[in-house]
């Protein structure tokens, strides 16, 4: 299929939803062929705050949470990101213009969580974070790691969630597309919206778009 083909269809599945007509995305399998070298993409690492009003296709949406996060193991579910002792303690929550969603990385799929535009409690004061078509949020639940020190298990949480965020920051060198890793963001406002449970910690995002 022909990248403007793709990129249309993209645009119809994110668009004129409402709460009860949301759906799950069914994303497609990751092209592990795709992308500069490692070398080069650490080359091109850099930071945008600036995003073309450009949609994500299907595909690029597909391999970025793949790339972020994904099943790169299956015979034991393993992750492209590791996590101390491997309690997968980092969910990526999915903002666009239509709604928010939540990654099942099991499925590669993207569930439903709540209708409308939410990029705006990300963004803050930072207006042009706003418009990056797709912003990735990090969240840890503090519950899958073993123990009782809550500040210790922040403190890994924190370092597990880097992990992801700089996942994200390759992949984006990679491939032609830009992000930022921004901490700035409404907490409350966004707890509320991805209903969230309280040993879940919003921690980092990333806005990702393509270079305005």
């Amino acid at each position: 299929m022909k990248p403007i083909a793709i990129a249309i269809m993209s645009a119809l599945l994110f668009s004129g939803l409402s709460a009860q007509e949301m759906k799950p995305i069914k994303l497609n399998a990751p092209d592990k062929s795709k992308g500069l070298n490692i070398m080069k993409a650490l080359e091109l690492r850099a930071s945008y705050r600036e995003f073309a009003d450009t949609p994500l296709s299907l595909q690029e949406l597909s391999d970025l949470l793949w790339a972020a996060n994904g099943i790169n193991r299956p015979e034991k579910s393993g992750r492209t990101a590791p996590s101390a002792m491997n309690a997968q303690d980092v969910d990526i929550y999915v903002l666009t213009s239509e709604g928010a969603y939540f990654y099942d990385f099991k499925q590669h799929t993207l569930n439903p969580v709540a209708a409308g535009d939410h990029r705006n409690l990300v963004a803050g004061r930072q207006v042009s974070v706003a418009a990056a078509p797709v912003i990735l949020i990090m969240v840890s639940d503090l519950a899958r790691f073993r123990g009782e020190d809550e500040n210790q298990k922040m403190k890994t949480a924190c370092i597990d969630v880097g992990t992801v965020s700089q996942n994200i920051a390759l992949f984006c060198s990679g491939t032609g597309l830009v992000t930022v890793p921004r901490m700035g963001m409404d907490q409350e406002g966004l707890r509320k919206v991805l209903q969230l449970k309280e040993s879940q910690r919003l921690i980092l995002n990333n806005p990702v778009g393509h270079r305005k």
